[in-house]
């Protein structure tokens, strides 16, 4: 199978570099699109893939087309690499707010599927919501979960409005970790450690939790009691969070930012 990349971008380059380390692709079948000259130089020295400037020379050729353009280059890649698609070929979409529907009027193409992976691929560690329209062959589906999931762990759904639920929640999610962890980074500094101290202790706290939930079976609320005893610091703690409504400002949070993927959906290019 031959792949093409459109986007020569963070995320273009995640991807080629994932599929070639897990042997699923090779460097002769992997091409990139890229329209920035520059750019493109930087992607030949890379050695992950072919790297090619004009549309004509390789979207013919390719099984497998992957978007990973930013959502406001929309209008202009359409128009550019429309005449060269062919209902064969399957189509993944990671364009933030992109509907299928737009792609399959854009591109005048079948075979789509739309997915939401998050910052965590670039390290192999994302976590990928996809779905597709009907035209795509569970073989072909099956193949390309493959591929995503060489970035991490996906989810497939038949609903592609649960993408917008997927932007609130893993999207936009490690923004939230950061945030809290940034917070308890400054309360660290603040009784006294250094920052490199602070950063430590709160990366690798964080770092630990989350092997040590994903390594049993309790749940949080399970994990919360047997770490807060009766009386003890982690139960002044929590209970400043209740008092403080933290576990509704969260979900209040997330909610928001769900509101504003599907006003985006409305509004795309």
């Amino acid at each position: 199978m031959r792949i093409l990349i459109i986007g020569g971008g963070n995320m273009g380059q995640t991807y080629a570099r994932s599929f070639l380390r897990s042997h699923i692709a090779t460097e002769e079948k992997m091409m990139i699109l890229e329209k920035s000259v520059e750019k493109a130089t930087e992607l030949r020295k890379m050695n992950i893939g072919t790297v090619h400037h004009d549309p004509a020379e390789c979207l013919p050729l390719a099984d497998l087309v992957i978007l990973a353009v930013k959502p406001q280059d929309v209008p202009a890649l359409f128009n550019s690499i429309k005449p060269f698609c062919h209902e064969q070929q399957v189509f993944l979409s990671i364009m933030a707010g992109v509907k299928i529907s737009s792609i399959r009027k854009g591109l005048g193409v079948r075979k789509i599927i739309r997915a939401m992976p998050n910052l965590p691929a670039q390290i192999g560690m994302g976590m990928t919501v996809f779905t597709s329209t009907d035209e795509v062959t569970r073989i072909e589906l099956v193949l390309v979960q493959n591929l995503i999931n060489t970035t991490g762990k996906s989810i497939y759904t038949e609903r592609e409005d649960a993408l917008d639920a997927a932007t609130a929640i893993s999207g936009s999610g490690p923004a939230y970790v950061l945030y809290f962890m940034e917070a308890l980074m400054q309360a660290a500094r603040d009784m006294g450690f250094s920052e490199s101290e602070a950063e430590l202790l709160v990366s690798q706290t964080f770092r630990g939790t989350i092997e040590l939930f994903g390594k049993n079976t309790y749940s949080c609320s399970e994990w919360i009691r047997r770490v807060a005893s009766k009386g003890g610091t982690t139960e002044a703690a929590l209970q400043s969070f209740a008092e403080r409504q933290t576990k509704q400002s969260i979900q209040h949070a997330a909610q928001a930012a769900l509101k504003r993927a599907v006003e985006l959906g409305k509004t795309e290019p």
